[in-house]
């Protein structure tokens, strides 16, 4: 039997691993929309050919940025060649900032129940990221090496508490930028890589910040890549290689959506850039919140994905 919608949930999402009975409920609001429960990468991989088998027109992914960043992908993957089907980004994550940049502002039950029915809804086509690296392939929407790395592994390791955890992490840094102090230079300070852009190498050995995004909002207010989404075929990139008593007194302009200044920054729309890092053992990265390490990564423009909000 074929369904026009289908629902993935990753059990391990933040929401649903604090308030199990929050599966039944989706369950039920899914009005008989078969759910898929998932709790590997594998599982996952599973139920997307599932989906593409059954040429399924919706799919709701239920969790957090990088629910929907592996689900996009295993979606991607088993459609191959073929349209992708309609997306659904329901927020049981922590924060759900992809979803929150593309007006979904309804919780998880809400969102399935109206994905289901078909109502209230809006489908806007929206741009990713196609971030390689000698693993393979992944579409995503926020990728960032340097600080961004650095910044998520004091996240996970103070427990992941959402925007409270983030935006103490945050003030921390902030303040300790001011007066060089160990803690903001140990997340702020340059990650020694290469990066080349559109082939051309730019003339650092290091960089504190590199992100590459198709959404403005990288959480918290932070602007970063204020020209994210003006052209889909260019994701929005900006590197800098300034140390931390440059770059964090920098925060306000961000929050303001300005351009970051000074000697050492490069901010533009691209074709493609390519992070090579100089350590032997390569460098940490983040793809929206899940961290990876690779010796070399490359970014460019992903599939064009059709998004439905409510």
């Amino acid at each position: 039997m074929s369904f026009h919608t289908h629902v993935v949930v990753n059990e391990n999402a933040r929401q649903l691993l604090r308030r199990p009975a929050l599966i039944e409920r989706i369950e039920q609001a899914a009005s008989g929309s078969p759910v898929h429960v998932t709790r590997t990468l594998e599982n996952l991989d599973e139920v997307a050919l599932a989906i593409a088998e059954q040429d399924a027109q919706r799919v709701v992914l239920c969790g957090g940025d990088g629910t929907y960043m592996a689900g996009v992908t295993a979606i991607w993957r088993a459609f191959a060649d073929r349209q992708l089907p309609e997306l659904v980004l329901a927020p049981a994550g922590t924060v759900a900032t992809v979803a929150r940049n593309w007006g979904q502002r309804r919780g998880v039950v809400d969102t399935v129940r109206r994905a289901v029915e078909r109502r209230d809804q809006r489908v806007t086509e929206r741009p990713s990221l196609l971030v390689s690296d000698a693993s393979g392939e992944r579409v995503g929407f926020i990728f960032g090496t340097g600080l961004v790395a650095r910044f998520f592994d004091r996240y996970y390791k103070t427990g992941a508490g959402g925007y409270p955890t983030a935006a103490r992490i945050v003030a921390r840094v902030f303040w300790g930028s001011l007066v060089n102090d160990a803690y903001a230079k140990s997340v702020l300070d340059p990650l020694s890589c290469d990066l080349c852009v559109d082939g051309r190498s730019l003339p650092h050995d290091g960089y504190s910040l590199i992100v590459a995004s198709v959404v403005r909002d990288l959480g918290l207010h932070m602007l970063v890549t204020y020209r994210a989404g003006v052209d889909p075929h260019r994701p929005h990139l900006v590197a800098c290689a300034q140390p931390t008593r440059q770059l964090g007194p920098q925060a306000p302009r961000v929050l303001l959506g300005r351009p970051l200044r000074g000697p050492g920054v490069y901010d533009g729309l691209v074709g493609e850039a390519c992070v090579t890092f100089t350590d032997a053992e390569g460098g940490p990265w983040v793809l929206d919140g899940d961290v990876f390490h690779s010796k070399a990564v490359r970014v460019r423009a992903g599939p064009r994905l059709r998004v439905v909000a409510f």
